[in-house]
């Protein structure tokens, strides 16, 4: 008769609490990074929405120009002196406000702007020229 001997192991001793450690510290690790980069994009690439106001020191101005410096995008104040810039801004873009008879101002975007409550300040105009008068006009009569 032949006996068989059959050696078995505790499978308890497999999986120990110093792997479970380095486990755990190996998903943090990964996690940290992965999520910091996520972040770090999600800043880099905010977009921000920008509303505002544009007036003088006698009240708000309509028909005022507000380009993105470098693009086409625009927007004109409304009869409030209001607007809403149409295309979603980066942080550092500038924005132009430009009135005839007033200076242009250039405003820089920052990452928590909002709402602008732009003050346009007037522009001396000097008109150059003199009146070119030799002679005296005289209307011809046609009867």
């Amino acid at each position: 008769m032949k006996t068989h001997v059959i050696l078995t192991q505790k499978r308890e001793n497999i999986i120990s609490y110093r792997m479970i450690q380095h486990l755990l510290v190996g998903i943090f690790m990964i996690a940290s990074v992965a999520f910091s980069s996520i972040y770090a994009q999600a800043t880099s690439n905010a977009e921000i929405s920008v509303k505002g106001m544009v007036s003088d020191e006698y009240g708000p101005l309509t028909g005022v120009n507000i380009a993105l410096l470098g693009s086409n995008d625009g927007a004109i104040t409304d009869t409030d002196g209001t607007f809403i810039f149409p295309k979603s801004l980066q942080p550092n873009d500038i924005l132009v406000f430009s009135y005839l008879g007033y200076e242009t101002r250039r405003i820089k975007i920052k990452a928590d702007t909002n709402f602008l409550n732009i003050k346009m300040v007037s522009e001396a105009i000097d008109i150059v020229g003199a009146l070119a008068v030799d002679k005296p006009y005289k209307s011809k009569r046609l009867f």
